[in-house]
Formats: C-alpha cells, sequence, structure tokens
C-alpha cells in the first residue's frame, strides 16, 4: 500500500509517463477507471487495444524489484504460463524511471490479460478446479526457477522490514513482538525444493483471471512476490475464496481448488502445520504497511480520505489481537 499522499488521481502525471509508450491519444478517457493501492494504475488503449500503466514513485518501491518480478514473469510466459506480458517503451526498456514535477517515478506497461476476474464468475467446480490448478503450475514453475542479476526479497527480509519500519511509530511494540516470533516460528520450519521458493504472495481472486475459451486462468500483479512457503500461496487464495462464495459451499470448492493445485504440485507435509502462521505473517504485513501508509495527517482530508482511514482502524485493531500470542 502507498501512502495515503500518493492515492490522489494524477491524470497529468499519468499521462506524462505514457508519454514514454505508444497510444492512442483518444483513448485518454479510460483514465477515469483507474485505481491505486500498491501501485497506480492507468488503462488506456494502443491500436484499439486495452493496455495499462502502472507507475510507483521511486521512494515507495525498490528498483532491484521491480526488475526481478519482470524477470520472473518472463520466465514464467516462457513456460507457457499466463502472466501478465509488458509492453517495450519507445526506448526498448521494460521499465522506464522519469523524474517528473512530482517526484522520481518508476512506470511499466502490461498488455492486458484475457478472460474476467475470477470473482466475476460464477465460481462453477470446473473454475475453481482451474484457480488451484494455476497456483499449482506455479509453484512447479517457481520449484525450478533460477533468479539471474535481480532477486526478489524473502518473507525474513519482510519481517526485519517491518520491524525496522514500526520502530519509528509509538506504541507498536505489539507489532514488533509479534515480528520477532514469527521470525522465531518460522526459522524451525525446514526449506526445501519442494515447499519454498518465489510465490506470488497475492493470489486472490481479484488478480486471476479465467479464460472460458482455453478453460485456464491467466494471472496479474506481481508486485508483491516474495520468497516463501508456498503454503503462504495456497492460504491467501483460500482465504479469498472463502469470502466469495456461501459458507455452505466452501468446503466443496476448496476440495475442487486443492484437487487442481494437485494436478499441478505435490503439497508439502508441513503445509497444513504452517498455514495458522502464514495467517499471522499475512495479518502483520497488512498492519504495519496501513500504519505506515496513513501516518501522515492533514487539515481538510476530502472524506473519501477520512472514510478509508475509519476502515483502516478497524481493521488494524482487529489484525492486532492476535499479536504476540502462542503460535
Amino acid at each position: 500500500m502507498l501512502k495515503l499522499k500518493y492515492l490522489f488521481n494524477n491524470t497529468d502525471l499519468a499521462e506524462m509517463l505514457l508519454g514514454n509508450w505508444e497510444y492512442d491519444p483518444e483513448s485518454l478517457d479510460l483514465f477515469q477507471y483507474y485505481r491505486i493501492s500498491s501501485n497506480a494504475v492507468y488503462p488506456f488503449q494502443c491500436q484499439g487495444k486495452t493496455e495499462l500503466l502502472r507507475f510507483t514513485p521511486a521512494a515507495e518501491k525498490v528498483r532491484e524489484h521491480i526488475l526481478a518480478e519482470l524477470d520472473f514473469t518472463a520466465y514464467l510466459r516462457a513456460n507457457r504460463y499466463g502472466a501478465l506480458e509488458p509492453v517495450l517503451s519507445k526506448k526498448g526498456t521494460e521499465l522506464v524511471e522519469a523524474e517528473t514535477p512530482w517526484g522520481a517515478y518508476y512506470a511499466t506497461v502490461f498488455k492486458r490479460v484475457t478472460g474476467v476476474q475470477m470473482n466475476d464468475t460464477d465460481f462453477s467446480d470446473s473454475i475453481v478446479f482451474s484457480h488451484g490448478q494455476a497456483l499449482g503450475k506455479l509453484h512447479s514453475l517457481s520449484s525450478r526457477y533460477e533468479p539471474g542479476k535481480y532477486k526478489r526479497w524473502s518473507y525474513s527480509d519482510v519481517l526485519k522490514w517491518i520491524q525496522d519500519t514500526m520502530i519509528a511509530f509509538p506504541h507498536q511494540e505489539g507489532a514488533i513482538r509479534e515480528a520477532r516470533l514469527l521470525q522465531d516460528y518460522f526459522a524451525t520450519v525446514p526449506v526445501t525444493t519442494l515447499n519454498y521458493g518465489l510465490i506470488h504472495y497475492d493470489f486472490e481472486y481479484d488478480n486471476v483471471f479465467y479464460d472460458e475459451e482455453s478453460r485456464s486462468c491467466n494471472v496479474i500483479d506481481f508486485d508483491d512476490a516474495m520468497y516463501h512457503w508456498y503454503g503462504m500461496d495456497i492460504v491467501q487464495a483460500l482465504d479469498s475464496l472463502q469470502d466469495c462464495i456461501p459458507v455452505e459451499q466452501y468446503e466443496l470448492k476448496k476440495q475442487c481448488f486443492m484437487d487442481g493445485y494437485r494436478t499441478e504440485y505435490e503439497i508439502a507435509d508441513d503445509m497444513r502445520a504452517i498455514m495458522p502462521a502464514c495467517k499471522r505473517f499475512a495479518a502483520l504485513y497488512g498492519y504495519a504497511r496501513l500504519i505506515r501508509s496513513s501516518a501522515e495527517q492533514w487539515e481538510h482530508e476530502p472524506e473519501w480520505m477520512l472514510r478509508l482511514r475509519e476502515r483502516w482502524v478497524t481493521g488494524l485493531k482487529e489484525d492486532a489481537l492476535v499479536f504476540g500470542t502462542k503460535l
């Protein structure tokens, strides 16, 4: 999550950054469908085809992490995996580093993947099976992936970032203790090529698109990818599934998902044991990001920002309830 000050719609900035790529000028009306969270994403068209401009302040991201993300998705596509594809800039680069009146920014453009978001489907057994299959194939490919010059960070790096970040905020001793507790716990979990590797981390239904024609999934937004146990991705995906269907259908759909996963990859024996810790990791990481994002406050904030703060406060209180409790 970006800091709140970066969540404002800025079409002038978007158009300035988009100038590094070819585009249809008449398509800039699509900018109205922008979204901003961990990045700003603005849709547009090039030669009549929809593409997506993604950009972020350089102060909010690590350049090497973005390049590592692009390397990993290139590897996935080379192995016929449905991952989003970047578009080269006019200068022939996938990543543009630009100085703007609003500061330094990183920008990329991606082709739109085919299909519809999973949360816009009917969650039929076959579609949920396909979702699980896509995650299993991702982990299978990840288990054989050798990073090049650039490498994503790991769960351990994230926990260290949380501790370093929370030190700057008063009354966050609980979050720091939770990070240390998780660091100690994960240090006892065996790391093997079967159970651990580069994961998506956000394999939820808004990042997975189901293509009816191919009966397969396409995946976007590898921005949160990190080295972690594969069970972390399974936990996040199943939590997303649970949020999208009636409670009485969950066990059946969960089985469909896991059956799909198993067609592509073996589930490590210790996966079930680490699931509670993975849930705690996700809660803590989300908590730390929101604390950091919402730290700055201003007079006369717009209504949408005030509502966002209220929603975040409720979520933060819920996440903090488990901090420091026994795993």
